[in-house]
């Protein structure tokens, strides 16, 4: 192998071995800007300890973190077990408030990133390292200040009684998705699996719509080179998700009782948007039951099906147009969550999401029948803006990544055929996009005559590092 050169394994059948130039994911840094390093100012606060705040001790609790492997930033540490015929949470929350001065040089600096980016090679953090994965985070058998949300659930998973306040938290263990999969069960997770089912089905029920589309991930192989894999989340991930969820619908519902907070909303689709997927279910082999939601017939279908894929690509369309909603003084007129299927908030992920510091705070406040803090009253107003552009900027540089990753595969082969699926269609089937089987690249594809979930042989036109374009026409 020449230098400066690495090797790419690519699955399948066969194995092949591909030889491609180093993937510099530094220029995509420079192209699309990053923030400057922190200040000596904004790391000396990060660094400082956190302030002093009354808070229980709940250093007795068990609770356990649950990551994807290697993670150091932990936000949330959590004790889930059965509670008669419901279900008792404890979810501590990594205390970020304690430790970033209102209108110091850490706050404006962490509001200029709004969250973390996350890249194959490294991380752009909200918070100063230091912070993020050392002082403040949910690390096992270190005492840390955390909020704490105490939820008694009924059987159904609808909240009887809801808590938070300040407390002193020791996680016992930290563990990993794939190690829950293969059957770690702490006491911390003794009731995760039937609360994870039984909240998704509560969610179904009232229309929320779970979109469990496989993602594109750029992860390092064994020889230290990259590699393109589609992920779709384990059931550890989706019960998980349903505490964070279970969590955010709690915090909303305690804001909107209050007249102020902030909220993540998403309007529901209208009927035209509905019927317009529901039309081109047949097509694809979709089975929409008469009274069926969108929810339940998303749920229904097989991503690993191209015709299922194909379905789901149209199907994202009746979840666009989120945001955030700040409110002072009342409630909303658009206070709901279309995804959630009911008013929801972001609370539970401090350390990497700067908005969850704010609504957190109302919480806290809500909860001791105390004035939000007036720094939060002035922020409130301005977060949606600085909450739009750092989402925008985190997805530039994730497709950023990918594309770049698939042109680096793809760049040697210009001219091989592949076996590929049609997701979308546009121009009357002139044009769309198709998705390789393997490598598993999503691209542009030139028609005459393509169908949406059909399956059909590509040929690749072109594959450019440079421009991190590919694009492939009919074999």
């Amino acid at each position: 192998m020449e230098a400066g050169e690495q090797a790419w394994t690519v699955t399948g059948s066969p194995m092949r071995r591909l030889r491609a130039p180093a993937i510099d994911f530094g220029a995509i840094r420079s192209e699309l800007g990053t923030p400057p390093e922190f200040s000596p100012e904004a790391l000396a606060e990060a660094a400082a300890a956190p302030a002093e705040s009354t808070r229980t001790d709940l250093t007795d609790v068990p609770f356990v973190t649950v990551d994807p492997p290697g993670s150091r930033d932990l936000d949330q540490a959590l004790h889930l077990v059965p509670d008669g015929d419901g279900f008792l949470l404890r979810y501590a929350i990594a205390d970020v408030a304690a430790f970033v001065r209102p209108g110091g040089a850490l706050d404006r600096e962490t509001t200029g990133r709004g969250v973390t980016l996350y890249l194959p090679d490294g991380r752009i953090p909200l918070h100063p390292p230091v912070l993020s994965e050392g002082a403040a985070s949910l690390l096992p058998d270190q005492v840390r200040p955390a909020v704490v949300w105490t939820v008694r659930l009924a059987a159904d998973a609808t909240p009887l009684d809801v808590r938070i306040e300040r407390a002193t938290v020791r996680s016992r263990q930290q563990l990993s998705y794939p190690e829950v999969e293969a059957g770690a069960r702490p006491e911390a997770l003794t009731a995760l699996e039937a609360f994870g089912t039984v909240r998704a089905e509560r969610v179904l029920e009232r229309g929320g719509i779970d979109l469990d589309v496989p993602e594109q991930e750029v992860e390092r192989t064994g020889d230290g080179g990259w590699r393109l894999v589609l992920r779709a989340q384990t059931p550890a991930e989706r019960h998980n998700a349903q505490v964070s969820l279970l969590t955010g619908e709690c915090a909303a519902a305690m804001m909107l009782d209050a007249g102020v907070g902030l909220l993540r909303t998403l309007p529901p689709a209208g009927p035209a948007d509905v019927e317009r997927v529901r039309a081109v279910a047949p097509g694809l082999g979709i089975e929409w039951p008469s009274g069926a939601s969108p929810g339940r017939v998303v749920a229904s279908v097989d991503a690993a099906d191209p015709r299922g894929a194909a379905f789901l690509d149209v199907a994202a369309t009746l979840l666009r147009g989120s945001g955030y909603t700040p409110f002072i003084g009342g409630v909303p007129e658009q206070p709901f969550h279309a995804g959630v299927g009911a008013p929801y908030a972001h609370v539970t992920a401090p350390l990497r999401r700067l908005a969850d510091r704010y609504a957190t705070e109302v919480c806290l406040a809500v909860a001791a029948g105390a004035p939000v803090p007036t720094w939060v009253l002035e922020a409130l107003p301005g977060l949606p803006t600085t909450m739009a552009g750092a989402t925008r900027r985190a997805g530039e540089f994730e497709r950023a990544v990918v594309d770049l990753t698939e042109a680096v595969l793809l760049a040697e082969r210009i001219g091989e055929e592949f076996d590929a699926a049609v997701v979308d269609v546009s121009g009357e089937g002139k044009s769309g996009t198709v998705a390789l089987d393997d490598p598993p690249v999503w691209a542009k594809c030139a028609g005459p005559g393509l169908r949406a979930g059909s399956r059909l042989r590509v040929r690749l036109l072109e594959a450019d590092p440079t421009t991190r374009r590919v694009r492939f026409g009919r074999a």
